[in-house]
């Protein structure tokens, strides 16, 4: 009966060892888990619009694919033109966009992870160069 006694004392052993092993695994993976500040440009893919004002004023559209592309248009109320958007957006929703083609100016600010956005823009064609900021949300 003493043979027996180390036998059952090595299978408690290893199953408290197995047991805190699981339970630190699985502490483990929920800390990775649960993170959800990471930055990723998939809460901004969509489309966006918005106005801008200054001296110049109108309303814009952008589409922002899901490598960070944006592409869309700027259409001036004063001369009812048509000014292309193009560039790129970052994962922390810094837009950096170049209007007209080839870049006549400038189309820049930030969107958020709240569906909101504001930046400023430029435009030198047709001239005089004309400047402003821009706001809007995504639809």
């Amino acid at each position: 009966m003493t043979g027996s006694i180390p036998v059952f004392s090595t299978e408690f052993d290893l199953y408290k060892t197995m047991k805190k092993l699981f339970f630190l695994l699985l502490t483990a993976f929920l800390f990775i888990g649960c993170s959800s500040d990471e930055d990723t440009i998939y809460d901004y893919i969509g489309t966006w619009s918005g106005t801008y004002e200054g001296s110049d004023k109108g309303t814009w559209n952008i589409v922002v694919a899901s490598d960070g592309k944006v592409t869309g248009t700027m259409h001036s109320d004063v001369n009812t033109e048509n000014y292309k958007i193009s560039g790129n957006l970052s994962e922390s929703g810094d837009l950096n966009a170049v209007v007209g083609l080839p870049s006549d100016g400038e189309f820049k600010g930030s969107l958020t992870r709240d569906k909101k956005g504001s930046g400023n823009w430029t435009n030198s064609v047709p001239t005089p160069d004309r400047s402003g900021s821009w706001t809007g949300e995504k639809k």
